[in-house]
């Protein structure tokens, strides 16, 4: 059978995306947020990106939507058997504890009993969890997402409990004047401190900074990158960049209606997530670009759906070398520019991250073609011991 979307697995495990049910956050709702309990999306949705519709259809339950996009995956060829589970859907710790063991629970059971589906009763999180150890589909990975207040010492613990491995933190920006305009309820101390606390816990910490906020222009979002990177408080291992959007559903339509709020064109991101890539380090992966709302639903602001690509273009034009992780490796240097590793040698690199020492162990070409990688940490002060 011919593999369709073989880049779906070139990083060596098969990524499946569910979302929870929709609730409120407890701190209100952001000014860029689109969706939310009112149009039965998750609270930073819209309501047609491809993960949620197949939410939608599954009626938000995970054991469904797990074992639906398993069964995609194997009508496009692919026979999963390392999966990352990425748990959207908001700030997931403020939802209620037995919501969280019932989800990732169920989530498991999905990939236990798959390709068969099970039949349906009560299952305690520990009994899936041990299940998942000897099954053929494995979870080897745990995602979900929370705001910098929603990171600290609890909320890590529960996070390793339910078998989390990778946190994405909504920072959005280092400026606390753009986080008070956007109503994001969280301060620059919060993503500090948050950080600290996940990485001492031996989580992998992705960013989540958008771009064009009220408040912000290019020059200080390009700094707030550089900031991101150069201030060792920060230093995140991944980084998803989106740049703000007007859609109907959010507050922000109110401010663009009255011209008090223009959010940047495609030029203006074009050539501002090109500069970034200047300052993005080698042991950082960039994981996207853009969010997946569909172009007819934006009312302003970029709507090309190729804009990484736009990005890659505009960086080889200005002579900028990238050196994030998801460009140079192998599956995907081979896929977009016929490249192949040759002859990679092991490589080291050292830096100082929330008050520890990381190091980036990588093998890699003189091309900087990347076979593989590990990250290590000597943490600073955990709170666990």
């Amino acid at each position: 059978m011919q593999v369709k979307k073989p880049v779906r697995m070139l990083s060596g495990v098969t990524v499946v995306s569910v979302m929870t049910h929709p609730h409120r956050c407890p701190h209100g709702k952001c000014v860029f947020c689109p969706g939310g309990v009112e149009y039965n999306t998750p609270q930073s949705y819209y309501g047609r990106e491809p993960t949620l519709m197949r939410a939608l259809e599954n009626d938000y339950d995970p054991y469904n939507q797990v074992r639906s996009r398993l069964l995609q995956y194997v009508v496009n060829g692919h026979e999963p058997s390392k999966v990352e589970l990425i748990v959207m859907g908001g700030t997931f710790l403020s939802t209620p504890l037995d919501y969280q063991e019932w989800f990732i629970a169920n989530a498991l059971e999905a990939m236990n009993s798959f390709p068969k589906r099970k039949e349906r009763g009560f299952v305690y999180l520990e009994e899936a969890q041990e299940r998942n150890e000897t099954a053929k589909v494995r979870c080897v990975g745990i995602t979900v997402e929370t705001k910098p207040d929603w990171g600290k010492e609890w909320h890590a613990d529960q996070m390793l409990r339910l078998g989390v491995t990778r946190v994405e933190l909504g920072v959005q920006t280092v400026y606390d004047e753009v986080l008070k305009l956007s109503n994001r309820g969280h301060t620059v101390k919060d993503s500090i401190e948050s950080t600290k606390v996940l990485k001492d816990s031996g989580f992998k910490v992705t960013y989540h900074v958008m771009l064009g906020l009220p408040g912000s222009d290019p020059d200080k979002d390009l700094e707030a990158i550089k900031e991101i990177f150069e201030n060792p408080q920060f230093r995140p291992d991944m980084l998803k960049i989106y740049p703000t959007l007007v859609v109907e559903t959010a507050p922000l339509v109110e401010l663009w209606k009255r011209g008090k709020y223009k959010p940047y064109d495609t030029e203006i991101v074009v050539e501002l997530i090109a500069e970034a890539y200047r300052y993005i380090p080698r042991w950082v992966r960039v994981m996207r670009v853009q969010r997946d709302i569909p172009a007819n639903v934006i009312l302003a602001g970029n709507k090309k759906g190729n804009l990484r690509e736009l990005v890659e273009e505009e960086v080889k034009r200005r002579g900028i070398e990238i050196q994030e992780i998801r460009y140079r490796e192998a599956g995907i240097s081979w896929l977009h520019r016929g490249l192949l590793p040759s002859n990679p040698t092991l490589k080291r690199e050292e830096y100082e991250a929330s008050g520890g020492t990381e190091f980036f162990l990588s093998f890699e070409d003189d091309k900087g073609i990347l076979v593989g990688y590990l990250r290590l940490r000597l943490p600073g002060s955990p709170h666990r011991e």
